[in-house]
């Protein structure tokens, strides 16, 4: 098959509240290892060859939090989803209904962890059935339950857990959520079987488990680290002079002082820094290979896009900051006092939490330039988490 004919749409339904969760927004939007939930999730279907289109089911509430953790993904816009999953999920299909896709994967934001493996074997199984579920069959005993006393057992033969994603022809799934339109299922796989389709099974994943309780997060961040095995530091340095000026920005934070930094942009000698150390961590050049003082566009521009820039490098082949470190020389102005401000602004430029930033301020007893108030030095490592598969930058 060739063409828009043959193309098929990841639809992540991200319209739920995730109470049960216990996180203070919308599960699929709380940080994990610093990035949303939610974008973990999208990462791994958008970087799949076989899926051509990702798109998303939200809340009308959540578009804020959407675009935040969405931030340098391409993404079409979102669909706003309804009161339950069953019409969330309708919604999205009539939104797509006329842009030709022949097959439709429906998969939980809650799952980050969707393999490349598992799209293959369901888009493979797809050429012979309606719909495809990923599924694990059930190895424990299970019982029957009356308040906190058994009443019962189960035969657990020929029973399986299903998952998402789910596969379905495009034209068959959209009409069988109009026909059961109103009614509550539990997946889209209950929509096709109540409409007569075929659903055939394949191999489920263990791994591919659906974040709904607090104690998930500490597993996905501990399965998510176990995926970036590859760690590497990288160290930066720079140096800016004193010019005339009243204030000092470091780490993002405007220091009033009698003098300001020269520079090309906004001189925050300390995001240069750090912004080398990323990119040397990556083996990705420094910050004049990618932000030549020679350009123009550059010129007083905020030192935050270029940190920026730095990490989403790193998130693009399916890495992660872990932690960066950065020391401020200098005898003036007092840093101190600014520390725990630059940790929380560096932390959100980096999208990971405070404690894995740190901002150290020391002076060199009066000896050398900074010692005589010549101007402000920084030096900064940051450690990044890499997949063992390899990259390229």
């Amino acid at each position: 098959m060739s063409g828009k004919a043959a193309q098929t749409v990841a639809l992540v339904v991200a319209a739920g509240r995730g109470l049960r969760a216990g996180t203070a927004i919308p599960k699929q939007y709380a940080p994990l290892l610093g990035r949303p939930l939610l974008a973990h999730t999208l990462t791994a279907l958008i970087s799949h060859p076989r899926i051509h289109a990702v798109v998303t089911l939200i809340h009308p509430d959540d578009q804020a939090l959407y675009d935040a953790a969405t931030a340098g993904l391409n993404l079409p816009p979102p669909v706003f989803g309804g009161l339950t999953r069953q019409e969330s999920v309708l919604k999205g299909l009539e939104t797509l209904g006329n842009q030709g896709y022949r097959r439709v994967l429906i998969h939980d934001a809650a799952r980050p962890f969707v393999s490349p493996a598992l799209v293959d074997r369901l888009l493979d199984r797809l050429d012979t059935a309606d719909g495809v579920v990923p599924a694990i069959s059930v190895v424990d005993s299970l019982k029957r339950v009356d308040g906190d006393f058994v009443s019962g057992s189960v035969p657990r033969e020929g029973l399986f857990r299903v998952q998402t994603p789910q596969a379905f022809r495009f034209d068959k799934i959209l009409a069988a959520h109009r026909a059961a339109a109103g009614r509550n299922m539990t997946d889209d796989a209950a929509v096709m079987e109540a409409s007569a389709g075929t659903v055939a099974v394949v191999d489920g994943d263990e791994d591919n488990f659906k974040v709904t309780k607090p104690g998930d997060f500490a597993r996905a961040e501990a399965q998510l680290l176990g995926r970036h095995a590859d760690v590497r530091s990288g160290l930066g340095f720079d140096v800016h002079r004193f010019d005339e000026g009243n204030t000092v920005t470091l780490c993002g934070v405007e220091i009033p002082h009698q003098r300001a930094l020269a520079g090309h942009s906004d001189a925050d000698v300390a995001l240069h820094a750090l912004t080398d150390a990323i990119l040397g961590a990556l083996g990705a050049g420094d910050i004049g290979d990618h932000f030549p003082p020679t350009d123009d566009k550059w010129k007083g521009a905020s030192s935050e896009l270029f940190v920026r820039a730095a990490r989403d490098r790193v998130v693009a082949v399916g890495g992660l900051v872990a932690h960066v470190d950065i020391t401020i020389i200098c005898e003036v102005p007092r840093i101190g006092p600014h520390k725990q401000a630059m940790r929380e602004a560096v932390a959100a430029m980096l999208a990971v939490s405070p404690n894995r930033v740190s901002i150290k301020a020391t002076t060199t007893e009066k000896l050398g330039f900074t010692g005589r108030q010549e101007g402000i030095a920084a030096q900064a490592i940051a450690t990044i988490r890499l997949p063992e598969r390899g990259y390229q930058t």
